[in-house]
């Protein structure tokens, strides 16, 4: 079977490596179809991930096929499509007992700290797969991208009729500000990419959408009345941004971080305690995300398929790969698709 391996940053490689054998206990053999191209994977490319090490078969955004399953599966069946869940927990350590596997102390991600899916098959932990008869392949792919937004949506607790402003209109950025909607919130979205604002006003239909200038918290403040936002949320990435998006939290607010940079992140202690401003991060996501994820799209609320504005074929990877990383096209979300 053909695959992409990211040797080092800046180095996509096709090759060719022999399929997996048959699943043992617990596990399934999946035919992967479709790979949506993460920021983990663009930063990855770039050699600027946290926790990242190569060589690595990038890419935990699947939506697959299940062509056999082990002893003890039953929650799916041959022919199923999936989703797939990445994050790998132990199931032991402190996290996994209070039911968040997704901050496991021994926590592999698919595509990060072990092979991902830039390939034909691959075995997976059963339990990991979502099944739905009525999602596209495209869309299954994208439920992790969701899964992460409504995670972060969900660590806020983000209420009807709240103003929440996201920071950042990549993918993640996306799928927040698609559930803060879904949630009743009065949404603001700042971004300093135009084409990214456009896709926000002209494709999502978000009234507030503003670029991320000298002038946003005074157009910030504007909009909310001068309270400011109760619930700010930061996923650009950027370790510049995330120390300013203190300045944006109303007082009592939350400043959750859904993005993720390797340094450290430095604010004013005064003005944090003043405010009195909860600050959370969010990691991954949950199979009660995917779960919520999965019925908001098999409804209708939100469907990501509208999201994807690039795609190539396994095999043009590698020529592809380096202009989506670079930001030189207007490119929402790409997707890999394998025959």
């Amino acid at each position: 079977m053909k695959q992409v391996v990211l040797e080092k940053p800046g180095q996509l490689r096709l090759s060719e490596a022999p399929a997996p054998g048959a699943p043992g206990p617990g596990e399934a053999l999946v035919r992967v179809h479709r790979v949506g191209v993460c920021g983990t994977d663009l930063h990855a490319f770039g050699g600027r991930q946290p926790y990242f090490t190569y060589p690595r078969i990038i890419g935990h955004e699947l939506g697959v096929t299940v062509e056999a399953v082990g002893p003890g599966v039953s929650n799916i069946t041959v022919g199923d499509r999936c989703a797939v869940e990445p994050a790998l927990n132990c199931g032991r350590c402190v996290a996994c007992r209070a039911g968040r596997g997704n901050c496991c102390v021994r926590l592999e991600v698919l595509g990060v700290h072990v092979d991902g899916g830039m390939r034909g098959m691959m075995l997976l932990p059963a339990a990991k797969l979502h099944p739905s008869a009525k999602l596209s392949l495209d869309q299954l792919a994208l439920v992790e991208t969701l899964a992460v937004g409504a995670h972060a949506v969900r660590r806020a607790a983000v209420a009807a009729g709240e103003n929440v402003l996201v920071i950042g209109a990549g993918p993640i950025g996306l799928s927040i500000a698609a559930f803060a909607l879904a949630s009743g919130a009065k949404l603001i979205v700042m971004d300093l990419r135009p084409e990214r604002l456009r896709f926000c006003r002209e494709v999502l239909g978000i009234e507030h959408v503003l670029p991320a200038d000298e002038n946003a918290l005074a157009t910030v403040s504007g909009i909310t009345g001068g309270d400011l936002p109760t619930a700010v949320f930061d996923a650009t990435g950027s370790g510049r941004s995330m120390s300013a998006a203190f300045e944006y939290v109303a007082h009592g607010g939350r400043l959750v971080f859904a993005g993720l940079f390797q340094g450290d992140v430095t604010f004013s202690d005064p003005h944090f305690h003043r405010r009195e401003i909860s600050l959370l991060a969010s990691r991954n996501s949950t199979a009660e995300d995917f779960a919520r994820v999965i019925w908001t799209v098999e409804s209708g609320i939100v469907d990501p398929a509208r999201w994807i504005t690039h795609r190539c074929r396994l095999e043009e990877t590698p020529e592809r790969f380096p202009a989506w990383a670079g930001g030189s096209l207007e490119c929402i979300k790409a997707v890999v698709e394998i025959d």
